[in-house]
């Protein structure tokens, strides 16, 4: 079975797939070493750590697609790739599902926001017109070269055009060739039941939470009662990560030493046995003596 089609059983599956989000190959490695059953490669969290910047568009294709290569050679689990609004028109998005596709990617999410694109929680989105978005969403289903790819579509119309006009966009990717829809920022959990009950029979749903974000925090169990498939937790690590990084700085800048920070540490032992380097050093040898 191959990670794409694993991704597409797991979401066809009574549970919800919870998939936190990762940016390289060491996040990816500690989300599979966790028991999750998928990644979401965060084209957010991308722009955080590889940049130190926000999410506004300046991540490109092919740092994507060279942070899924990474991210492949380390794990075999389903990778959720955020490919942002396929950077470009139609052909662009042919290019860039062909191009994820042989990285290795599991799914390829697609949105309908305008270049440059922002976070989906910012304001000041701007879209381009649904014919457009049906036009990419159909290129990426023609490009498509493994039929087991999930193309997962997002609308970001609730905060731009309301969630009437996100209802109707969804319908149409959605007959366009979706395989899961992603319909962002919706407000309460009111607006998060209606999208449940416009599709939740016909295509797996994703709830995007984002802590301070504009939808209502909800764990697994509660989006799995309200009847989302796919979970995202996108940028949960990176903040997780800079609280420890920035309070660890300040300590070390405080003491002059990391004694006091030994207790939530690895070691060069514990590192080298996440990194798998004992086996990497097994496995050389085995070759200089062959």
């Amino acid at each position: 079975m191959t990670h794409a089609s694993t991704l597409r059983r797991l979401l066809a599956g009574p549970d919800i797939l919870v998939a936190p989000g990762a940016y390289d190959g060491l996040s990816a490695a500690l989300v599979e070493r966790a028991g999750f059953g998928a990644a979401y490669l965060s084209g957010a969290s991308l722009a955080y750590t590889r940049f130190g910047r926000p999410d506004l568009g300046l991540v490109s294709m092919t740092e994507v697609a060279d942070t899924i290569a990474a991210m492949r050679d380390r794990v075999a689990l389903p990778l959720i790739v955020d490919a942002d609004n396929g950077y470009g028109n139609a052909l662009n998005v042919a290019r860039t599902v062909r191009h994820f596709e042989r990285m290795g990617a599991s799914a390829i999410q697609l949105e309908d926001q305008q270049l440059p694109k922002r976070c989906g929680h910012l304001p000041g989105k701007r879209l381009v017109g649904k014919a457009e978005m049906v036009a990419k969403v159909r290129a990426a289903v023609d490009a498509r070269a493994n039929p087991d790819t999930v193309l997962l579509i997002r609308t970001d119309a609730i905060a731009v055009e309301g969630l009437e006009a996100a209802l109707e966009r969804a319908h149409a990717y959605l007959e366009a060739g979706a395989d899961a829809l992603f319909i962002e920022a919706p407000e309460s959990v009111a607006q998060m039941e209606r999208i449940v009950r416009e599709f939740g029979a016909r295509v797996p749903l994703l709830a995007n939470m984002v802590e301070g974000g504009a939808t209502p925090v909800q764990s697994a169990a509660q989006l799995q009662e309200l009847g989302f498939s796919l979970a995202i937790f996108p940028g949960a690590l990176v903040r997780a990560y800079t609280f420890m990084a920035e309070e660890f700085l300040a300590r070390l800048a405080r003491d002059g030493s990391t004694a006091g920070y030994r207790a939530r540490m690895l070691d060069l032992a514990g590192l080298n046995a996440l990194l798998g380097t004992p086996e990497l050093l097994e496995r050389s040898a085995a070759y200089e003596n062959a």
